[in-house]
């Protein structure tokens, strides 16, 4: 059994398959198998894996009918035998030739703890830009105190910045597209109980327009009933921490949510007495006011007070 199992999900983009795969040949630690479990409907990927096989432990999957993100993720993680998993989205890579080391590093000094992450770096493919996003103590901090601190932001990056135990026993939730990452991290935080951050730069996150995370941004028909899904399986206490509450707060202001009824169009369940406070104060609040970063938080922070005297029950 390896010691880690890179979990490749692909589609097609054979040019980036490429790039990640000879950033794994490159790697220094060598206790690990690669499973690519491949959505595509030719045998691009497949006729790519050739070249390869004679340097590393490969495991193939063809899906007979594409099964999308994230099911595609959770296959590809089904067939692994690893002690850990380590999600490799196609599109991106390692940055240099230690960074599966540190990881292994980290699961051998830190047996205990079930989830890993490390710093990134996020590199925008037409243009070239490239930004490092780190973990600082003050966002660790934060982070340790509740998982729902995932809510402000995303500090761990996408799953390939991440290093999960595979008895964790879990799986991402295939009603999600653009919140399907930080959703599963709150339940991995929830279980696990700890994290560990590696303080290195061992990835480089590709940036291109194909993204699903760029096609579903501020796309109504998406994010409100994914939000609201996430809110009813997590439990409406969540909307006594103020970091969740201000998101829901900025999702309804960036999308122009003036009323119910607006809702209605994309969702058909409950709304929550919670969800709907959020609406109808904002719904009495000139749209020009809410663009105003102190004015909207002063009203956030205000609704949120009064959010208190609303059962989340």
């Amino acid at each position: 059994m390896p010691l880690i199992s890179i979990c490749i999900p692909a589609y097609k983009r054979t040019d980036f398959l490429k790039r990640l795969l000879d950033s794994v040949t490159s790697q220094t630690f060598k206790d690990f198998e690669v499973i690519v479990s491949d959505d595509s409907s030719d045998n691009s990927v497949k006729n790519l894996l050739v070249n390869y096989e004679h340097k590393f432990t490969t495991r193939y999957f063809k899906n007979e009918s594409a099964l999308g993100t994230p099911a595609n993720w959770n296959f590809a993680i089904s067939k692994a035998s690893g002690e850990w998993i380590k999600l490799m989205h196609d599109d991106d890579w390692f940055t240099h030739d230690r960074s599966l080391a540190f990881f292994a590093e980290a699961a051998k000094t830190k047996p205990d703890v079930p989830f890993l992450f490390s710093a990134f770096q996020n590199i925008t493919h037409d243009s070239g830009k490239v930004e490092i996003v780190k973990c600082d103590f003050t966002d660790r901090l934060i982070l340790s105190l509740s998982p729902l601190h995932l809510f402000k932001r995303v500090y761990v990056g996408n799953p390939s910045c991440t290093m999960i135990k595979r008895n964790i026993g879990l799986l991402y939730d295939t009603r999600f597209k653009f919140v399907v990452d930080f959703e599963y991290y709150i339940r991995c935080m929830y279980k696990a109980k700890s994290y560990h951050y590696i303080d290195k730069v061992l990835l480089n996150i590709g940036f291109h327009e194909d993204q699903v995370t760029k096609y579903t941004f501020l796309v109504p028909e998406v994010q409100i009933p994914e939000n609201l899904i996430l809110a009813e399986e997590l439990g409406y206490a969540i909307f006594r921490n103020m970091l969740v509450y201000d998101y829901y707060w900025r999702m309804f202001r960036n999308l122009g949510i003036r009323g119910g009824s607006e809702i209605k169009r994309y969702y058909n369940g409950a709304v929550h007495p919670l969800i709907n406070q959020i609406i109808n104060s904002q719904k009495n609040i000139p749209v020009g006011m809410l663009k105003i970063g102190i004015v909207s938080k002063s009203c956030m922070f205000i609704t949120y007070l009064f959010s208190f005297f609303t059962k989340t029950s």
